[in-house]
């Protein structure tokens, strides 16, 4: 499956990978824009809408595998072969995925907050809840989507975040899919060690990437090092975007 994405060139140097951003659940391309305007200076960049997601193609399944295989459909479709990968959350777990799949493709990868394990709390069951209740009263007007999911959702980013994608009384990610895959989406298949260079970037305040998952991460990734951005919760890179550009310019450079 080829994806909606955004190319992106300022001086790219010959000799510098393209540099592939990959969005999180209910995300689009334009997630992760604060990092791929800094970091279009050097790199090419490539910013993908997921399946289900934004503007690529809508399907049934959403498991990792599937998901990076789109990647790698999109990149050859762009007669690009070799790169580099960052992904958040949803998209760190299909970053990871593509480092195994395509192990001879993907140079280097940094993994914002998310970890290789299957999680057992569902965190966006009352994101899910407030979706669902725009949908089923209709509403096409983006003020009152948001006073209606005030009701379930306390944090107004969140709600913020989430209606970047309600255009015209729809949402641009395929809800009923997202909420049936949702299992597979936080689940994951241990994978055969891949050896890239792996950064992981945490937010101090996040579960997601806590140091109990430590073993299990560097069985599968024993090349990665970690940074933590104190104070900063899971969209770690949108609270605190200059730490975290730091980081991954620091560690690209290498």
């Amino acid at each position: 499956m080829n994806l909606n994405a955004r190319l992106q060139t300022e001086q790219s140097e010959a000799n510098k990978l393209p540099l592939v951003l990959i969005h999180g659940l209910f995300g689009s391309l334009d997630n992760l824009g604060l990092l791929a305007r800094e970091l279009k200076q050097d790199r090419q960049i490539i910013q993908l809408d997921v399946r289900n997601h934004g503007l690529s193609p809508r399907a049934a399944e959403m498991d990792y595998a599937l998901m990076a295989q789109d990647v790698l459909d999109t990149l050859d479709d762009l007669n690009i072969r070799r790169f580099s990968v960052i992904g958040h959350s949803m998209g760190g777990k299909i970053a990871m995925a593509l480092a195994s799949q395509a192990a001879e493709r993907v140079v280097e990868l940094v993994v914002i907050d998310i970890a290789p394990v299957a999680y057992t709390t569902r965190h966006h069951d009352d994101i899910f809840q407030a979706l669902q209740a725009v949908s089923a009263a209709g509403i096409t007007v983006r003020s009152e989507a948001a006073a209606l999911m005030r009701h379930t959702l306390p944090d107004e980013n969140v709600i913020q975040f989430l209606l970047k994608s309600f255009h015209q009384g729809e949402w641009r990610f395929n809800l009923p899919v997202l909420l049936a895959c949702y299992q597979q989406i936080i689940g994951w298949q241990p994978l055969p060690a891949a050896q890239q260079p792996t950064l992981f970037i945490r937010g101090s305040n996040s579960p997601y990437l806590d140091e109990k998952y430590r073993q299990t991460l560097l069985l599968q990734f024993p090349n990665a090092r970690a940074h933590v951005v104190t104070g900063a919760g899971h969209w770690v890179h949108a609270e605190k975007p200059e730490a975290v550009l730091h980081a991954i310019q620091r560690f690209l450079s290498c």
